[in-house]
């Protein structure tokens, strides 16, 4: 009886683990080929980044060494950037983010219905239809300027409002096109899930379809805001005979371009201040995209 119960209280005695050592991940030598490539990609980059390097210090360099032959300054200011919204820059700002953006939130209200629905539902004429969503691709603005001008005009809608349906009419293809595929990539057994579990279609799609179709969406919503935000010819079409501060960035940008001088400073401190939103939309999207992926397959 004592070696049974000397044997059951060793087994009883809780063991002691050897505590593990977290081990650091090893380097991978560096192969010719690996530092040939990161030279390359290295220099691909600083091209690519130079001409946003210059314009950066073009904005920020004195209006006495605008034609110096120096890269750097010999000392910088802000002046550029304080007395551009003096010209009824900050109204330009206001103008094209609200076009922008209005377009953008009009192609996503109109694009992921379209798209959901093709994508979920085998109807007569759905090739044809998106056969036509994507040769509306081939049309550009500048081929129907003068249709656009006319029509807008006859509706007399203000130049703001036109702009918004402009954008979003000629970035809607693209929009649905993309989320059709996205939407077609879902398995349709997840929504079903959902609805077996009480969920009505649209509970299934707002809390299963749409979170993992976020990348798509972003890509749309990106893809929209940037093609609005960066349209001219349309934008100085409509706009013409406009107040001066209330044009969009673009056509505001370009009145600093005068017949015999070039305001340099303003012209390049207000093309930084233009990609500001594009690079702040980039910085709070991103991380979502990662989780959209994963996000509503979970229950």
């Amino acid at each position: 009886m004592s070696a049974l119960s000397t044997g059951a209280s060793a087994l009883a005695e809780p063991v002691e683990e050897t505590p593990k050592v977290a081990r650091r991940p090893t380097r991978r030598p560096l192969t010719p080929r690996t530092f040939v490539l990161s030279i390359v990609a290295y220099a691909i980059a600083i091209v690519f980044l130079l001409p946003y390097v210059e314009m950066v210090i073009t904005a920020l360099r004195p209006n006495k060494q605008l034609l110096a032959a120096n890269l750097i300054p010999s000392h910088l200011t802000f002046r550029n950037f304080t007395t551009i919204f003096q010209t009824g820059f900050g109204g330009n700002l206001v103008e094209s983010l609200v076009i922008a953006g209005g377009a953008t939130v009009l192609v996503l209200l109109v694009s992921v219905p379209a798209a959901y629905y093709s994508a979920r539902h085998r109807f007569r004429g759905r090739s044809l239809f998106l056969l036509l969503v994507l040769a509306t691709q081939m049309f550009q603005p500048a081929a129907m300027l003068v249709g656009i001008q006319r029509e807008f005009t006859a509706f007399n809608l203000p130049p703001t409002l036109s702009l918004i349906l402009v954008n979003g009419g000629f970035n809607l293809a693209f929009s649905v096109w993309i989320l059709n595929a996205y939407f077609s990539s879902i398995p349709a057994e997840l929504e079903e899930a959902s609805m077996i579990d009480g969920s009505s279609r649209l509970g299934a799609l707002a809390r299963v379809t749409l979170p993992l179709a976020a990348p798509g969406i972003v890509t749309a919503l990106i893809f929209t805001f940037i093609a609005a935000w960066n349209e001219f010819i349309v934008a100085l079409t409509l706009s013409l005979g406009q107040a001066a501060n209330h044009q969009p960035l673009t056509v505001a940008i370009n009145n600093y371009i005068g017949e015999y001088s070039i305001d340099w400073g303003h012209l390049f401190a207000g093309a930084v201040i233009a990609t500001i939103p594009v690079i702040l939309l980039f910085a709070v999207i991103e991380g979502r995209v990662v989780s959209g992926l994963t996000a509503g397959s979970i229950k």
